[in-house]
């Protein structure tokens, strides 16, 4: 227990912009899927979320960093750690190599970890850099790395959530799940599905791990959306279908984005769908004579319809680059996708990954462009889906980089902003089912109904703004259609809309100057004894040693926020409040971490009185929230008002 280790990205600033390769950045929405769509571009930054989730689960003190600058590399390599892991893919890793070589300048008694994607390349390019490499799921690895001992799935899992921002608003947050790694359809150029050898590892075995999951968002934060990152989440029909009947059986609105294949998705109707909570999909299109076996079921122009009338977004990823195709098969391609109207299209040309079966079949061919048979370290740095790294039948590079291009320009110039594509969805979608009989269906609705409320403040800036006169008058005419299904807008919509066209102003200001572009560090400590997280240890000790008979105590150690969410579930004894308050106040002692105290899923009807809770905590109310049932409602437990009347209720 007395190895540190340090978990890392590569450094930042990274991008197009400083040398990189023309996707490679923090984002994969701005950088990828709406790269043509300028200010209407949503923003999010993709955190390298394994990290949090190695670091979660190890014994040892752990700090993870998210794109740190150099300096503040530095400065954290300081501190001495007996293990250092960075996180790299392929494209970035000139910038794996001087992070690498900032470590061994600074902490030279650190061993070093490569992981990731990057590490497909062969052991000759990598361990110049590393002392180890890990090529398999990060947990179990590092574990085994540190003589720590093996632990089952599923591993604990850290709440990671990331914030979508329009014009530069929050817009809303989103709750990670990792649910699996690895997926056995096996597409030639698949890096993910060949790099665990087209295995599918479940992160989170069942449905009903994965919902127990989402309550812990929602109880976080009740207005979470959710991104279940899972190659082909409804391959497992199982697990999804157990997911369903928990979702139904919660009763709470859950709205989710999963990746699927169409053959995946085939095995579903669209209540079922519905019926778990998802309302968002990535599908692979890819091209319509691609024959990869995960396409086969049905029509993908029949699953887009149905999903777009039932207000499911898509986002629809097409291959440039195919053999057969030249520029007049992919316009017709194209074309055929246009008329599905997905809401968000991604479209990469098709490339060797090393570790991929098409990577072997360019080799063996001799098909690798001469330049970068000649310089290995230019084919990593453009190996980002906007290079064309083999030679065609019919087309040059060049030409399959501008049919590229074009792509995008198309996709934004005939259906407008992915942005009210996304809303013209939820308008279907809210009219389709708000007067379903199935329960469910009409939690949908309502669901669709408050997105397009708070959508109101940004027609304005479409209507200006938009691509052409045609989308714009596409989006006041939604408009319209949204005000009269909904309600006309309040005086302060109106005057968020005026507010919204000066944010998407400054926004093309900030695009065009390529200004505040790079996120900030992130910092996470686990298990490391600092100012706000002193004695974390006794908070792990609450959650291996409370053993009560009826009542099950559940600790999270929330350690990004620095904060304790402490579930009780069952019902509660004098006696035992009493034993189990002593001990959370002398966890607060040694402890200047926050509590959360969830109270919402006791038994009430059982529960005796609660006078310890309040007497040996009272000191502390400005370190505790709580989570109640309404303390107004009719019959409520007389220490529900009491409770509520003395700490703070916890508010996201």
């Amino acid at each position: 227990m007395n190895k540190k280790v340090l978990l890392t990205s590569v450094c930042r600033p990274i991008g197009p912009d400083c040398g990189d390769g023309s996707s490679v950045g923090y984002e994969l929405l701005h950088r990828q899927i709406t790269r043509a769509q300028g200010i209407f571009s949503p923003r999010t930054v993709n955190a390298h979320f394994s990290l949090e989730y190695i670091g979660e689960n190890l014994d040892a003190p752990t700090v993870v960093l998210q794109y740190p600058s150099e300096s503040e590399l530095i400065r954290e390599l300081k501190k001495g750690y007996d293990y250092v892991g960075v996180s790299f893919l392929m494209a970035v890793m000139h910038r794996m190599k001087d992070t690498v070589a900032l470590i061994r300048k600074h902490s030279p008694q650190s061993k070093i970890v490569l992981g990731g994607y990057g590490t497909v390349l062969k052991d000759e390019d990598l361990l110049p850099y590393a002392d180890y490499l890990c090529r398999e799921e990060g947990v179990a690895f590092f574990r085994r790395l540190l003589g720590e001992p093996e632990i089952k799935m599923p591993y604990k899992h850290p709440l990671l959530v990331s914030w979508l921002r329009v014009f530069g608003w929050k817009v809303s947050g989103t709750g990670k799940i990792l649910a699996g790694l690895g997926c056995p359809n096996g597409c030639d150029f698949c890096c993910t599905s060949h790099f665990f050898s087209r295995r599918h590892i479940q992160l989170l075995p069942t449905g009903r791990d994965i919902y127990a999951l989402v309550e812990r968002y929602l109880d976080l934060h009740p207005d979470l959306v959710f991104l279940i990152l899972d190659e082909d989440f409804l391959l497992n029909k199982r697990r999804a279908m157990e997911f369903r009947e928990c979702v139904i059986q919660g009763g709470r609105p859950v709205s989710i984005f999963a990746f699927s294949s169409v053959k995946a998705i085939s095995q579903y109707s669209v209540t079922e769908i519905l019926e778990m909570g998802i309302d968002g999909f990535w599908i692979g299109y890819e091209g319509t004579r691609s024959g990869y076996a995960k396409q086969q079921g049905r029509p993908v122009s029949e699953i887009l319809t149905e999903f777009r009338e039932h207000g499911i977004t898509v986002l629809t990823s097409m291959i440039v680059g195919f053999d057969y195709q030249d520029r007049e098969v992919v316009a017709r391609e194209l074309d055929d996708l246009m008329k599905l109207k997905p809401a968000l299209g991604q479209y990469l040309i098709y490339g060797p990954v090393p570790g991929t079966p098409f990577y072997e079949r360019v080799i063996k061919e001799n098909r690798l462009q001469d330049v970068y048979t000649t310089d290995k370290d230019l084919f990593y740095r453009r190996a980002d889906g906007f290079r064309t790294m083999i030679k065609h039948p019919t087309l040059s590079p060049e030409e399959i980089e501008d049919i590229q291009k074009w792509c995008f320009e198309q996709d934004f110039q005939r259906l407008g902003p992915s942005l009210f594509r996304v809303i013209d969805g939820w308008l279907l979608g809210y009219r389709k089912l708000k007067d379903s009989p199935n329960a469910a269906l009409r939690r949908k609705a309502g669901y669709y109904a408050r997105e397009l409320r708070k959508s109101y403040p940004i027609f304005l800036a479409g209507r200006l703004f938009g691509p052409n006169p045609r989308i714009r008058a596409w989006i006041g005419e939604l408009e319209r259609e949204v005000h009269a299904e909904l309600g006309s807008p309040s005086l302060s919509e109106r005057l968020m809309s005026v507010a919204a066209l000066a944010a998407a102003t400054w926004t093309g200001v900030t695009l065009k100057l390529n200004l505040f572009q790079h996120p900030r560090l992130t910092r996470t400590a686990y298990r490391l004894d600092e100012k706000r997280w002193s004695a974390f240890e006794r908070w792990e000790e609450f959650r291996r040693n409370t053993g009560l008979a009826n009542l099950s105590v559940q600790v999270d150690l929330q350690h990004s926020r620095k904060q304790v969410w402490l579930r009780l579930e069952g019902f509660l004894s004098t006696a035992e409040a009493t034993g189990l308050a002593r001990r959370l106040r002398e966890s607060l002692e040694r402890s200047k971490a926050r509590l959360v105290l969830d109270l919402q899923r006791l038994n009430w009807d059982k529960v005796e009185s609660l006078c310890a809770l309040r007497e040996e905590l009272a000191s502390y109310r400005s370190r505790i929230r709580v989570l109640l049932p309404d303390p107004y409602a009719e019959r409520a437990h007389p220490d529900v008002l009491l409770l509520a009347d003395l700490f703070p209720s916890y508010q996201g």
